[in-house]
């Protein structure tokens, strides 16, 4: 019989407390970054506001740029997934391929994924850094989608992994233009219409 002496907490609670505190600590880190930038948020505010000490956030993480990595990974995943499932409703491959590519150009124009992605991520990580944590995510989800468009003789045969990071990087370079524009709603709108021109000369002719 498994003897737990009195005072101590079993392993597995002890796992899931740890559990929660990080991820109190992501949730306010996200909500005090998107409001106020990296620069402009102190530890003490995030900790403040996550309920635990300055002890516990860094048993989870070296330092505050740790922290902001794990922010904008956590970011990065939860928009790839939305992505993939909002993309999805579409009726063929290449259609959901296309609702994809303005999803995410529409998700550049949202607070939380404008400053933690796409203004603060290269300038806090440094662009490789930064680079890194994209490729992870959303050159999957891109080639995901190329090569089901490819399979069904939606678009001609070319190496997919080439292919990939042109449009991924096309569509970075989009949303990182709609980020940083006077007027990002306008700018949607036009790399909008300029990358719906890009997809349409991936089409076969004839």
């Amino acid at each position: 019989m498994s003897r737990i002496a009195f005072g101590t907490v079993p392993e597995s609670r002890r796992d899931a407390q740890a559990d929660d505190t990080r991820a109190a600590l992501i949730a306010s880190a996200t909500i005090l970054f998107a409001e106020q930038g990296y620069a402009a948020t102190g530890t003490e505010e995030i900790v403040r506001r996550a309920r635990c000490t300055r002890g516990a956030l860094y048993h989870h993480f070296r330092n505050k740029s740790d922290l902001f990595r794990a922010v904008l990974e956590d970011v990065e995943r939860t928009l790839i997934e939305g992505l993939a499932a909002e993309g999805a409703l579409g009726a063929d491959n290449w259609e959901r391929f296309r609702n994809g590519c303005g999803l995410f150009l529409d998700a550049s124009l949202e607070p939380t994924v404008q400053r933690i992605m796409l203004v603060d991520g290269p300038a806090v990580l440094g662009w490789q850094a930064w680079r890194d944590v994209e490729r992870r995510y959303g050159f999957g989800l891109v080639g995901t989608w190329l090569t089901r468009v490819m399979n069904d003789g939606l678009i001609d045969e070319q190496p997919v992994d080439a292919l990939t990071h042109l449009i991924a990087g096309a569509m970075n370079e989009a949303a990182m233009s709609i980020a940083h524009a006077p007027d990002p709603a306008a700018r949607r709108a036009e790399m909008g219409a300029t990358l719906d021109r890009l997809l349409d000369g991936l089409r076969p002719r004839g």
